[in-house]
């Protein structure tokens, strides 16, 4: 047996009440669900030096930090006369691009790049495509031992952590 409101004669029926697998409708002037928050990209990405950068004062910079690249920063560095001439200078203006911040130096550009000891250019050209390719320096990995799955850190640490 189905109960009902009694309704005044001349009044429109009641809408139907919604069934449980259906969601109910908003009421008319109730709040509305707050939207989600909106996703942050994370564009930099701090970094440090096996080695580290030695400026002419004797100083050594080795935190860093480096931004996502951008199409532009890809691009430009084509028209550059040293990277024509000798492609493998490529990285060096590239990443003079995109290291934001390199220690207590004021600026960051590739003759700053160009003067890194080897194994910290192959550390950068390694941690720009970890950041630019994949989209973030962690890799999902499993346990040789238990099978239970987790996450490494690839890049930012210092030689031997990650």
């Amino acid at each position: 047996m189905r109960r009902t409101a009694p309704r005044a004669p001349g009044a429109a029926p009641a809408p139907p009440a919604p069934r449980a697998s259906e969601p109910a409708a908003p009421q008319p002037g109730a709040a509305d669900p707050a939207p989600p928050a909106p996703r942050r990209l994370q564009t930099e990405f701090p970094f440090q030096l096996p080695r580290g950068y030695v400026d002419a004062h004797g100083a050594v910079h080795q935190d860093g930090v480096m931004r996502l690249a951008t199409a532009r920063d890809e691009l430009v560095p084509l028209r550059d006369v040293r990277v024509q001439e000798n492609a493998a200078y490529l990285s060096v203006v590239l990443l003079g691009r995109v290291i934001t911040r390199l220690g207590s130096l004021p600026s960051v550009h590739d003759g700053v790049v160009e003067n890194l000891f080897a194994s910290d250019l192959a550390f950068l050209q390694d941690f720009y495509r970890q950041i630019n390719a994949e989209g973030h320096t962690r890799a999902s990995v499993s346990c040789p031992h238990c099978s239970e799955p987790f996450e490494v850190e690839l890049g930012g640490s210092r030689l031997g952590e990650s």
